[in-house]
């Protein structure tokens, strides 16, 4: 099955709104057609994240404003100053990882090419978080479960966030969350308390749910080594702690694998889940 009848067989059948499915159709269509007109072509089913980001950057020469569509900077650029074609280009990456997902599930291609980094990581409702539903928080549950080592080097440590953020920390508290304010406890879980700007174990103390405590568990072999002087426990590239839009885009990317997050309007952000908990109704809230 070619890359285009593949489009048109998983349109026909995935459970998307007649909008999505029309959005869909035309950015993934519009990225086949970049793959096929490069000089040589390139091949969308053996392609990688800088691919993607070349195609992407035609789309946003205005908004980088000189710049160089080249990594972090350039995304936290366009999310400040041009918000609205953030929006946009996010839903692009949306399309393209619930097409890849479709390839990846009807044996197109092995794995489907992490697009994490592409997020700008914006959050698009510039109304108060509003909290997921059971349904959609059920979802999430199974999309966090899911998330593996097909998805992203560092799955553990991404499930790790997205099970944080339902104990109830915000995004920020997440990234700052100090290793030596983690405390085990004989039942086999932990506590933590939401750090303050200068990583000091003060806020409200958190007694981590089952799912949560599992998550670290499973993630403190794998932790990057730090650097000198950091005690985050979250940790990124060198060993640091990782951005404050991290949680953002991950939260994406994991929600990006099914239909009901990937549509859900206004979208599924870190703050949302925060807001969310759980439970129905989240000690405290």
């Amino acid at each position: 099955m070619d890359p285009l009848t593949l489009l048109t067989d998983w349109l026909d059948t995935a459970p998307l709104r007649s909008s999505s499915r029309i959005e869909y159709e035309r950015e993934v269509t519009r990225w086949l057609t970049w793959c096929a007109t490069q000089h040589p072509p390139v091949n969308p089913w053996d392609t990688g994240i800088e691919d993607i980001a070349a195609w992407c950057a035609g789309y946003l020469t205005d908004q980088l404003d000189g710049r160089l569509f080249n990594g972090p900077d350039a995304l936290a650029h366009i999310a400040e100053h041009h918000p609205a074609a953030a929006m946009t280009h996010d839903r692009r990456i949306t399309a393209l990882t619930q097409y890849y997902e479709a390839c990846k599930d009807r044996g197109a291609i092995r794995l489907a090419p992490d697009l994490t980094m592409l997020r700008s990581g914006v959050d698009r409702d510039a109304n108060p978080p509003r909290r997921l539903t059971p349904q959609e928080r059920a979802v999430l549950l199974t999309c966090i479960g899911m998330w593996g080592k097909d998805h992203a080097r560092h799955y553990l440590r991404d499930r790790l966030i997205a099970y944080l953020l339902l104990e109830g920390l915000r995004p920020a508290e997440v990234t700052r969350v100090d290793i030596r304010h983690l405390y085990d406890l004989p039942d086999g879980t932990y506590q933590v308390r939401a750090p303050d700007y200068e990583f000091e174990a003060v806020g409200k103390q958190f007694t981590l749910e089952p799912l949560t405590a599992a998550a670290v568990k499973a993630y403190l072999p794998y932790r990057i080594r730090p650097a000198d002087g950091v005690h985050a426990l979250i940790l990124g590239q060198g060993g640091n702690p990782i951005t404050s839009g991290y949680p953002n885009m991950i939260v994406q990317q994991i929600c990006a694998t099914h239909p009901l997050l990937a549509q859900r309007n206004p979208p599924v952000t870190a703050d949302a889940i925060a807001h969310t908990g759980y439970w129905d109704t989240p000690p405290g809230k």
